[in-house]
């Protein structure tokens, strides 16, 4: 079978998953997901010895430390797995749920109801945790799922899905809502985009070429961030202490994630008082700092950042700092070099916090808060599949209430159109 035959059988089989796992009750769904759990947990040792061929080709490859990390399973990142299935199971299902009802004049009901959106395609790289993590909230939404994993995670994913499967058919309901394109020609990829009328949406995770090759290929809607280039504006107004401890979270704590912090902006007011504690507390943590003019004026090791340095996602221990007049400057900066993604005042001024909050054109806006918490987990949604900075449908962290969209109900009693 030609490439393209194989992605379109998937595809079909997938859509006529979505129509039964649109059918399935709460309880089977919440079942099939009890069912994933025990069986990861079960075949742990069948996973890792699946997973270790990919970590050999990875090291073939010289793939890097923090990419050998992220492909590794262990028995603690399998109960994870299955520990997130269970969490989505508890979570209260979305789909049939009616948003709000109202009456016409010539008597009719008409309400929204929420439904799945259909077969959801998930492209992604390195992580076979989001193999599983995607599975769970799609199927919790109703939704089938197809999906694409990255070539290095070819056998680990391969051994999830297997796994998945056999779990949705013995809890009875169709495993065709869980489709793996199981090669790994990047050619796969380019024949999901095309699928419109049969993939309804595309949610790709991963890096900014993996997302803006999908995005500038697909037919089909895509739900996506391209980068997180973040910011912690710290104003005259700020408690000092908090804002070190707030500014060392969103740099420091995971500086490879989407919601880390990039630039530090420092109202001039307080310069000189806070940088100098700032700064040696980023060098202790190894943390490579760029200066503005007046930033390097407090401290000259710095490195001079550059115009282009603010658009960047570093992804890494290094972080700009720059100095500005006010609030307003800030604000400015930040709707000239942010990704939209993630922004954060800190103040204990109430006028400047709701400002921020108004104002800041972000996916999520922070007061008082590190831009690390920008997650669905965090903000209470049981998991996410993704955050989207896109502003139709979904904005923010995705749960299982962004996999669904609504449909319009009407109910009537023999009403006809005059």
């Amino acid at each position: 079978m030609d490439l393209t035959s194989f992605v379109l059988d998937k595809a079909r089989a997938a859509k006529e998953g979505a129509r039964a796992i649109a059918r399935a009750s709460s309880k089977e769904k919440n079942l099939a997901l009890v069912k994933m759990a025990e069986m990861l947990k079960k075949r742990s040792a069948e996973l890792i010895k699946e997973n270790k061929k990919d970590i050999v080709f990875a090291e073939k490859k010289r793939l890097s430390k923090a990419m050998i990390d992220r492909l590794s399973l262990n028995e603690k990142r399998i109960n994870e797995m299955a520990q997130g299935l269970l969490e989505v199971a508890a979570l209260p299902d979305p789909a049939g749920e009616i948003l709000k009802m109202w009456q016409r004049p010539n008597g009719m009901t008409v309400g929204r109801m929420r439904v799945p959106i259909g077969v959801i395609g998930i492209i992604y790289e390195s992580r076979p945790n989001v193999t599983a993590d995607a599975t769970s909230l799609c199927l919790k939404a109703g939704n089938a799922v197809i999906l694409r994993g990255g070539s290095e995670a070819i056998h680990s994913n391969k051994a999830i899905v297997k796994i998945l499967r056999e779990a949705a058919r013995s809890a009875g309901l169709n495993s065709d809502a869980i489709t793996f394109i199981d090669i790994p020609e990047r050619e796969a990829v380019m024949e999901m985009l095309k699928l419109e009328g049969i993939i309804d949406l595309i949610i790709p995770r991963g890096g900014e070429g993996l997302i803006r090759t999908v995005t500038e290929n697909s037919r089909i809607p895509v739900l996506k961030h391209y980068k997180g280039v973040c910011h912690v504006f710290v104003d005259k107004d700020a408690d000092l202490e908090m804002a070190e401890a707030i500014c060392f979270n969103a740099k420091v704590q995971r500086p490879g994630t989407c919601n880390a912090m990039e630039t530090m902006l420092v109202d001039n007011k307080i310069a000189t008082k806070f940088l100098p504690a700032m700064i040696k507390r980023f060098k202790g943590a190894g943390v490579r700092l760029k200066g503005c003019p007046e930033t390097r004026k407090i401290d000259k090791m710095l490195v001079p950042v550059k115009d282009d340095d603010y658009y960047r996602e570093y992804l890494d221990l290094i972080l700009n700092i720059r100095t500005v007049k006010n609030i307003d400057e800030a604000m400015e900066h930040i709707a000239k070099y942010s990704s939209a993604h993630s922004d954060a005042i800190v103040t204990e001024n109430y006028e400047k916090a709701l400002r921020f909050l108004r104002e800041v054109d972000s996916s999520a806006v922070f007061v008082n808060a590190s831009t690390r918490l920008n997650d669905g987990y965090q903000f209470g949604l049981g998991a996410e599949i993704g955050i989207s900075t896109d502003k139709i449908h979904a904005r923010g962290p995705m749960g299982l209430e962004e996999l669904t969209c609504t449909k319009f109900i009407v109910l009537g009693n023999g009403q006809l159109r005059e």
